[in-house]
């Protein structure tokens, strides 16, 4: 478990004592090591299977969500594209100039 899982289960327990804030970080990293030694066992079936109820639930909560939080995603899916773009147009200005400033070396 990460230190930022630690202290997020440590604020979570709040006024317990150490050693019971131990016993359940042990409790935790128990209970991710199984899901670690499933995965790792599961078959592609299983793996596909798995995977899908996950992309079907996901499915289900978007279409639940309200046309604010659907604004909400498109928004940031649409300030993402732009981002992308700026980058690539910024690249292209960037071997512009670089480009530039070789073939004025050249020259010189």
């Amino acid at each position: 478990m990460t230190n930022l899982h630690l202290e997020s289960v440590r604020e979570s327990l709040g006024e317990e004592t150490e050693e019971q804030t131990n016993k359940e970080i042990c409790r935790l990293a128990v209970m991710a090591q199984r899901g670690q030694r499933r995965r790792a066992e599961e078959t592609d079936e299983q793996r596909n299977s798995r995977l899908a109820v996950m992309g079907q639930r996901s499915q289900e909560r978007r279409a639940e969500g309200t046309d604010e939080q659907r604004n909400s995603r498109l928004s940031a899916m649409v300030q993402h594209a732009r981002e992308r773009r700026l980058n690539v147009i910024e690249g292209q200005n960037q071997h512009q100039i670089q480009t530039f400033y070789a073939a004025r070396t050249v020259l010189n």
